[in-house]
This record gives structure tokens, C-alpha cells and sequence, in this order.
């Protein structure tokens, strides 16, 4: 008897890294902006390990609760529990060994950024629910997706501070603006099951809530940077990062599900954006 590990890398989306740095990139945010004297190696490694764990943990939930929905969508018709060559209890196994491995990544860190950790699982397992009641189930993926900047700060800091706050509000905005896009390859799907997204109430004004949003983003990350008094080559940085988020947002084809991938993946560049203009403000 063989065993299969093909669902599980499909499970945890090993196959589909997207999301693991759109879940990372918040953290590294949070670390360097703190300004560290050196580059924190160790806290880097911890947190790549920690999100991928976090994130397959992750999405394996969410498959769990929206296996019936996923079944019904073209896009995610595919997913091994959607298909039935994963079942509900080796999913439930699963996810608690992810849980439980990235756990044990949690306790390298000091205290307070253990409870901040363990205290994000409460967004992650509200957001798959969130769809059926409201159309803005994005904004529930922005707080658990950017609660890494908190994180991040706290794991150099041990303290609260105003300035990782306003990079978390930011990263919300942020997400707010990817996950829309990402929504309206399900558009279609999602109206005739039932399901909601900030794509359907938005349809031909997700224009100008991207732009809203990414510029929210951009306000949030100037006051960030302003209060951890950042060197003006982080604003340099942030003027690169505008005129990226312009790109998405005025060459979106919110129609062409192919586009919304595209420009949804190329959120990963903006979080490097981000990450390289917090660096190199740091000096």
C-alpha cells in the first residue's frame, strides 16, 4: 500500500506559493520595521517555516468548511476534498499537524508574540464562514492575512507601538484591494451558489475601490514610516510601490479571469516593494 501525498501538497496549496507570501511579506514587514542594527536571520527563517505551516493549516480549514461550495466552482471543483480524494477526517488529522508543527516554530519566540500568534487562529477560523453572511468577507482576510506585522515587531520588540498598527491597518487596505481581484474570477460561481465577495457588490466600481484602497495603503504606510522616523529613501521606496499599484489598477481586467490571476500573483512584487523601501529606510 502506497501513500499518496499529492492531495495534501494540493491541500495546503504547497502548489500555489502566492499565498504563502502574501502571508509572509507582513511579517518581514513588522521585523524591519523596527529598524534592527543587524538582519534578523533567525526571525526570518522562523517566520518563512511558520507561514507555510500557518498557511496550509490554513487553507486545509477553510477546504474543510466550504468542501460542498468548492464542488460547485469551477476553479475549485478540483481541490482533493472537493473531489473526494481526501476525506473530511484525513483533512481534520492533517490540519492538526500543521497546527501542531507550527506550533513549535511559535515557541522560539518571546512571549507576547506567541500570545499575538495564537490569538490570530480566532480571525483564521472566522474567516471561511464570513461569505455567508456578508459581502465582505475580504476584510475578515485582511486581518488574520496582515496580523504578521504585529507579529513581526513584537518578536524584536516584546512591546506595542502605534507605528506596526498603522503597517497592519495598511496591509488590511492592501488585501482588501488583491482579494477583490482574486474574487472576480469566482463572480459567476459565487452569485449562482450563493455565495458572497466584495467582487459582487463592487462589479464595475472595483476600479475605483482599488484605488481607494491602495491608496489608503500608501497613507497608512507614510504614517508607519514617519513615526519610526525612516530615511527618505523609504519614501522613494513607497513613490516605486504607487506607481506598481497604479499598474493593477488601471490595466485590470476585472472580466478576464486570467488578468485577475496576473494581477492578483503580482501582488507578491508589491510586497517585496514594501519590504525592499522598509529596508532600505532602516538606514
Amino acid at each position: 500500500m502506497t501513500f499518496n501525498l499529492n492531495p495534501y501538497i494540493k491541500l495546503a496549496r504547497l502548489d500555489k506559493p502566492t499565498g504563502i507570501w502574501l502571508l509572509l511579506l507582513p511579517c518581514w514587514w513588522g521585523l524591519f520595521l523596527t529598524k534592527p542594527s543587524t538582519i534578523p536571520f533567525t526571525e526570518i527563517f522562523l517566520f518563512s517555516l511558520g507561514a507555510v505551516f500557518l498557511r496550509g493549516a490554513g487553507c486545509t480549514y477553510n477546504d474543510i468548511v466550504d468542501r460542498t461550495y468548492d464542488a460547485q466552482v469551477h476553479r475549485t471543483s478540483s481541490r482533493p476534498l472537493a473531489r473526494g480524494t481526501v476525506t473530511v477526517n484525513q483533512a481534520v488529522v492533517f490540519l492538526i499537524l500543521q497546527l501542531i508543527a507550527g506550533f513549535f516554530v511559535l515557541m522560539s519566540f518571546p512571549s507576547l508574540t506567541i500570545q499575538l500568534s495564537v490569538s490570530s487562529l480566532l480571525l483564521v477560523g472566522i474567516y471561511p464562514w464570513m461569505k455567508r453572511f456578508t459581502y465582505w468577507p475580504q476584510a475578515f482576510l485582511g486581518l488574520a492575512f496582515n496580523w504578521g506585522a504585529l507579529v513581526g515587531w513584537t518578536s524584536l520588540t516584546s512591546t506595542f507601538s502605534l507605528a506596526p498598527i498603522f503597517l497592519y491597518l495598511g496591509g488590511i487596505c492592501w488585501t482588501l484591494g488583491y482579494d477583490t481581484i482574486y474574487a472576480h474570477q469566482d463572480i459567476e460561481d459565487d452569485m449562482r451558489i450563493g455565495v458572497k465577495s466584495s467582487a459582487i457588490a463592487l462589479k464595475q466600481h472595483t476600479w475605483s475601490f482599488l484605488g481607494l484602497t491602495y491608496a489608503l495603503m500608501l497613507i497608512f504606510f507614510v504614517l508607519a514610516g514617519l513615526l519610526q522616523n525612516l530615511s527618505w529613501l523609504y519614501y522613494i521606496g513607497l513613490v516605486v510601490l504607487s506607481f506598481h499599484l497604479a499598474w493593477q489598477v488601471l490595466t485590470l481586467d476585472i472580466y478576464d479571469p486570467e488578468d485577475c490571476m496576473t494581477k492578483f500573483k503580482s501582488n507578491i512584487l508589491t510586497g517585496f516593494l514594501a519590504l525592499t523601501a522598509l529596508i532600505c529606510g532602516s538606514f
